[in-house]
Parts: C-alpha cells; structure tokens; sequence
C-alpha cells in the first residue's frame, strides 16, 4: 500500500509519495515535479495541469486556477470582490452566500463550486499519482494553509472524498515543513528545547510558525498568516507599473482584453523571476494588444521601491507569530525560509532585520510540504516502519461554544473553549443541566483573527431529544472534540444519572435554563495515537485524562447529535459533485483521440510501405485500389472526421486493414519461408543421423520418410520461386513446419519403442540427438 501526500498550492501542485525507504515526489505525465492547478473546460472534455494553462490564452473564460482561495468565501465580501475582479472567468453568488464559478462545457453554460472543482484537481493529482506509482491508493495526508477555518477545512475533505481519496489527516503547511525539517535533524540538545521559525512565502499568502523541537518530539508553539500576501502581489506590482507604462508610451488600455492580461501577467512572473538573480531586467512581448509589439525595463532597486508595502507586510506576521510564542528572538536559532514566492531578495533582508539572523535554505522551497505530508502518512500508516517522533501542532484561532438560547456558556472564559494555540488534538467536556432537547453552536471567538470573507460561525449541534419524558432538569456531559484535522465537533452526548462529584468550573446559578458545569478534560499525548488507531483499526477515539475525581457508578444514557455545519456540502450537492460522469466524458474524448491518431499514423505509414517495402507484393490493382483508400481516409480525416466518436475512427481503421492485411501477409510469409525451410532440412539432418542407432528395418523406416520429405521440400522450393511475390502463396511456411514436426515426431516414436524411457519423448529425442552429434564430429 503507499503512501501520498499532496501540497495543493494557489499556483502548483505537487505530490509525494513513500517509495524504497525514501520520500519521492512523483512526477507527472510530462515528467514534471510541479503540476499547475489549473482545470480548462474545452468544448467536449477537460483539460489539466499544463494542458490547461496553454488553453488559458485562448479558453479565458473557462480555464479556472487559484480555485483554493475561493473555497469557503462568501461572494459578497469586499476582499472577495477584489480577488474576483482579478480573475478572466464568471462568477455569481450562490443560494449559500458562496461562490459559484461559471464556464462553457459541452455546448452548454455549467455552474460550479469551489468544491466541485477542487475535487476535479484531486481526482487529476490521484489519477496521475497512480500512473507512476502503477497501484492504487486512498490514504493520504493533505497540507492546507494554517489559516484555514472549520469550514475551509470540511470541504477540503468533502472534495477529497469526492475524488476517491480518503485523508488520515489535514496537515497545516508549517507543520508539514517542520516535520521534514525536525525528524532527520539529530543535533537537538537534551537540556532544553531548541526554537525554530517557519516562513512559508507561497503564491498568494504567508505563513509564520514558531516550532520546539526536542529529541523525538515537535511542538508547533505558534501560528501567524497573512491570506492576502504572496508571489502574486509582487507579481500584480509589475503588472500595474507595465499596464501604467504601455498606456502611456503605446497607448493601450491592458486592462479591456482579457487576454493581454493574462500574457502580460505570466511575462511580469517571469520578468520577477529574473529579478531575483539579477540587477535589472527587460519586458518584450510580442503583439500584446491591438497588433502592438511592447518594450518595458525595470531595475531591481525600482521594483523593491514599487513593492515596498508588501515587505513592510511580511514582518508582520513573523512579529505577531514571535509574540504569540513567547519565545525571545534571541532564542531563535534557525529561520527556514520555504514558498514559491521566497526568492525575492528584499524578502531576505526584511526577515534578517525581524530575526536578527540570516535564513536558511536548507528545505527544498517548492516540495517541503508534500514532502511533510507523506512522511506524516507514513508514520500513521501501519505498512511503513517510521522511527517514534511525536508532532504536536496547535490550533491557529480561539473557539468557543454556546447555548443558542442562552449565549456563552459562562463557565467558560469569554465563552472559549479551545483557545488559540491549543494542541490539535484534543477533547473537553461540558456538563449542565438540561430538561429537555436542546441546541449548541461553535463559533470564532475573535472575528479579526480570521481572513477576509469568511464567517465566524462554525457550526449547530442539537442535542436530543431526551429518551425519558423527565420534566426535572437532568445532567448532560457533553464531550467537545478538536480533531486531527483542526475541525471541531460533539463527539457523544450522555444523559447521566446520580450527582456530579467531580471538581468543576461553575457558570452563573441565575441562568434560566438550570444550572451549568464546564469540565475542562485534556488530551493526553497519546491522543494521537488513538486518532491512528481509528483510521486504520477501527479502534474508537480514547484518550486518558489526569484529574482527580471519586469514581461513581451512574447511569449512562446516549442522546442523538444532529450537526450542521453551516456552508458544508450537502448530501445533494455531494451527490452532484460525483466525477464519475465528467471523468467518463473525457475518457470518451481521449479514446477518440487515440483512436484517431492510431488511424492517422497507419494512413501515413501504409503509404510509405506500400511504396517501399511492400512494392514486389502488391499488384497493380491492388496499390491503386490501396492508395485511393488511404487518399480518401486521409481527406476525411481532415474535413468530415474531425471530430468523431472512438467507433467511427476503428471501423475506419478496420475497413483499410481488411485491404492491407493480404500483402502484409504475403511480405511475412516470404520473410518466415527461408526459415522454415532452413529448420527443416536441419531436422532431416537431425533425423538421418539419429537413425543410425536404430535396426536395419527401422533405420530404412526412418531414412525413406526423411528422402519423402527433402524431395517435397525441393519441390515446394522451386514452386515457392517461380511464383510472383504478389500472388498469395500455395505452400506456406506453415505447411512446411508441420512437415518436420510430423518428421520430428516420427523418429522420436522410432527411438522411444526402441528402449528408450528415460525421460519425456523430448528428452529421448534430445539425447539421440547429442549422441549423434557427437558421433558425426567424431
């Protein structure tokens, strides 16, 4: 069984995978490391990865990329309208408040979530990750941003299930870094914790992680983001100055074409690209807009002072991740700079300036995460012997619980349960009085916290209803789960009987609903383990909790739990999102393909051989009949048949093969004939001086049917040389093959009845056979 792990970025993608005791990152169908994330909707199929980026020139308006930003937003967001505007394809909001992605498939509009489309990048990323593994797979560990929410997070999964995938875990990128970066690092001190810091710079965000590394274990002491900062806003930088520039010097508005957009984005990435190992550099393409040809030149001290916000920002969310840490900068022993967009050398100095240090690039910038991930998945995955190493990471935002009817629970601080930074995973449980059905919500504490767009609801839990009609208030206990994936949830509900002696936080006694008790119950650190044993033994969730209490015998009552999580794909909607009908269309369109370039190949070279190497054994008739065949297939093939089904081209293909066949025979008859010919006069050979072991009376047996047999072969010989090549031959060399196996047999009878029954009728021959030749060369 393997093991993958994937890194879907903004901009590419990348795959890894356990493979000989080592980590490899799989390369796809164009032996490329990176795949772009990108789905192109063509009129009759799909296109991915790079096929989709070269359709994005001319299919703006249907090729789809940084679909990973849109996922879990709402439409009507000022930051969303933002990233919107800079995107070629339509969009509408949808009855959720979400997104919907418009394009032109199959000679129709189709309408589709982020969901639907990330499970199509999936579905692409697994097909091709089995392609070079040649086995299937379903497990796998998936980085994801550290910023994303509850939501976020459910739909990333529901997108993996779509697509056939089934993840152990989501991982947040810093981690997975980390994790790469800690397990094979063996000078860690044993008297205290060394500190390291993460800078994920990718495509369109930054991520900031403080990490404790000690022997064997990791712990993840803070996060810090910024979703809205990356590669592309320097990219966007240059794209203004340009656009700015060619309006003014060529006097054209960029910003009207689609299409100049986009070439002039991809040459400003590059124009970035080359910036970072060079002092200044030059802007030339070629008929951009309105058949003008555009010259630029920019210095790299010019762009830095252009993007000088945006490195003010990228201090930010390394001070913020330091503070949240709690560790002195001084402390910092290592900065690993990691992203697509880390290159840029104003980067380098605005790190050094924050951590007094000069980072490092140790870490494979682009495949560190996928890296990451597929060493998690090993480590849980009971198939891979991976050395004990615990990760501990740590949830980004603060949640807290709360009765709809009531507000915040009171007994817990400002209503938070899990507060930021604590460690993913883990359990808590609340207690209160209740009397009958009720309702619970999670939610963000700190809507600031949280990007651009998105909600600080996470979810409504209702409880119940109660089994027994009890109109006195009862005890609830109420286990609140933080999963390995960062999501939370109720895992059970239990009607308890008996009084509660146990130490407990009290809320307010005032509180109309009954009285109200929050226990605060914390994982142990091998809660972990347990979450392992559940995906892959079906062991339930348990972990072990170190607080006082007198045990007591009480009755125990499960009560239902019906979760709602606001903005997650429903069952309907899942439903829809199945790939097996788009994957079956484009698997109909690339068999016509095929089938077309099989027919077009054999149009073009059965002319050429028709020519040349089957010229003696075609007849004049028959090369003219061939070569009008070939001639109108030929026209078809670019007129009427361009575009048909995989059917058509085969019986296309059938229809010429049934003309060809013949002389292709003839051409391999002739090519088999002297060999057969030369197999049976050794045979003949084989055969008369086997015989000379045998009686005179045998022996004579022997001899007369080898003569039978070298005089028909003479015979056969001249026949076979005076007929013309083009006419089908009336002896073939089969004939002549089963003429020395009947021989062959014959003999090998003769010397078997003589005593011979030391073996096989094969083996009797054999050793007839070395006898003789060892007489013959005696």
């Amino acid at each position: 069984m393997s093991v993958v792990g994937f890194d879907i970025g903004n901009e590419n993608c990348v795959v890894a995978a356990v493979i000989q005791r080592g980590i490899d990152v799989l390369l796809n169908e164009e032996s490329k490391r990176e795949t772009p994330g990108v789905v192109s909707f063509g009129e009759k199929q799909r296109l991915f990865g790079s096929a989709a980026v070269a359709s994005a020139t001319m299919n703006p308006t249907s090729t789809i990329y940084q679909v990973k930003r849109l996922l879990g937003r709402r439409f009507d967001h000022p930051k969303v309208q933002d990233d919107l505007r800079l995107f070629p394809f339509g969009t509408s909001e949808g009855p959720d408040g979400g997104i919907l992605i418009h394009v032109q498939y199959l000679g129709e509009q189709h309408n589709f979530t982020p969901v639907q489309l990330l499970a199509m990048l999936f579905s692409h990323l697994k097909q091709t990750a089995e392609k070079s593994l040649e086995a299937p797979f379903k497990d796998c560990v998936i980085g994801i941003p550290s910023y994303f929410t509850n939501l976020q997070r459910c739909l990333y999964l529901d997108a993996a299930a779509i697509a056939g995938l089934k993840p152990i875990r989501l991982l947040h990128d810093c981690t997975a870094t980390a994790l790469g970066y800690g397990i094979y690092k063996t000078d860690f001190s044993d008297k205290g914790p060394s500190y390291a810091a993460f800078v994920d710079i990718g495509h369109s965000d930054t991520q900031v992680a403080v990490v404790a590394f000690a022997p064997g274990h990791m712990k993840v002491l803070s996060h810090a983001s910024d979703s809205n900062l990356g590669g592309r806003d320097f990219d966007e930088v240059l794209f203004r100055h340009f656009a700015g520039l060619f309006k003014q010097n060529y006097n054209i508005d960029i910003y009207s074409s689609r299409r100049a957009c986009i070439r002039l984005r991809l040459a400003c990435e590059k124009l970035k690209k080359v910036l970072s190992a060079n002092l200044e550099a030059p802007l030339n393409i070629e008929c951009l807009m309105d058949e003008k040809d555009v010259k630029g030149f920019i210095t790299r001290d010019e762009f830095e002072k252009l993007s000088s916000d945006l490195l003010k920002g990228i201090a930010e969310p390394c001070q913020k991740a330091l503070i949240d840490s709690g560790v002195a900068v001084e402390k910092i022993q290592s900065v690993e700079l990691v992203g697509s967009g880390s290159r840029i050398p104003a980067i380098t100095r605005v790190l050094s300036s924050v951590f007094g240090k000069e980072p490092s690039r140790k870490l494979n910038a682009s495949e560190c995460v996928a890296r990451g991930c597929a060493l998690q998945c090993a480590m849980f995955s009971p198939n891979f012997r991976v050395k004990d190493y615990q990760v501990e990471d740590s949830q980004p935002f603060s949640i807290g619980f709360c009765l709809l009817e009531d507000g915040p629970i009171h007994a817990l601080p400002n209503g938070v349960l899990f507060p930021k930074g604590h460690s993913i995973p883990s359990e808590k449980v609340l207690t209160m009085c209740k009397s009958s059905e009720f309702q619970m919500e999670a939610f963000y504490v700190d809507e600031h916290e949280l990007p651009p767009g998105v909600s600080p609801k996470i979810s409504i839990f209702k409880i119940g209803p109660f089994p027994v009609a009890d109109t006195e208030s009862a005890n609830v206990k109420v286990k609140a789960v933080l999963t390995l994936d960062g999501t939370v949830t109720l895992q059970s509900a239990f009607l308890v009987g008996g009084s509660v002696d146990e130490p407990v936080m009290r809320s307010n006694p005032d509180i109309s609903s009954g009285s109200m008790e929050a226990e605060f119950e914390n994982q142990s650190p091998d809660a972990e383990i347990s979450a392992v044993d559940k995906h892959f033994a079906s062991k339930p969730f348990s972990a072990s909790y170190n607080h006082n209490r007198k045990d007591k015998t009480m009755a125990r009552l499960a009560l239902p739990i019906d979760e709602c999580v606001l903005g997650r794909t429903t069952d309907t909607e899942f439903l829809k999102a199945t790939e097996a009908a788009l994957a079956d269309q484009d698997y109909k369109v690339e068999q016509a393909k095929e089938k077309k370039n099989t027919l077009e190949s054999y149009v073009y070279e059965t002319r050429n051989k028709i020519l040349s190497t089957y010229k003696d054994y075609t007849s004049e008739p028959e090369k003219a009949a061939i070569c009008e065949k070939l001639q109108q297939t030929e026209d078809w093939l670019y007129e009427d048949g361009v575009d048909e089904s995989a059917h058509v081209y085969a019986d296309r293909l059938h229809d010429l093969k049934k003309l060809v066949d013949p002389i292709k025979y003839r051409y391999k008859e002739n090519e088999s004939w002297q060999h057969a010919v030369n197999t049976a006069v050794d045979t003949i050979k084989e055969c008369q001086i086997a015989a000379r072991s045998l009686t005179d009376n045998e022996k004579e047996t022997v001899l007369a049917e080898c003569t039978n047999l070298e005089q028909w072969l003479r015979g056969a010989t001249q026949e076979h040389d005076l007929q013309p090549k083009y006419d089908d031959p009336v002896i073939c060399s089969r004939d002549i093959e089963e003429s020395a196996k009947k021989l062959r047999e014959f003999c090998r009878h003769k010397l078997n009845a003589k005593g011979y029954h030391g073996g096989s009728d094969d083996n009797a021959y054999s050793d007839h056979k070395s006898k003789g030749d060892d007489m013959q060369v005696d």
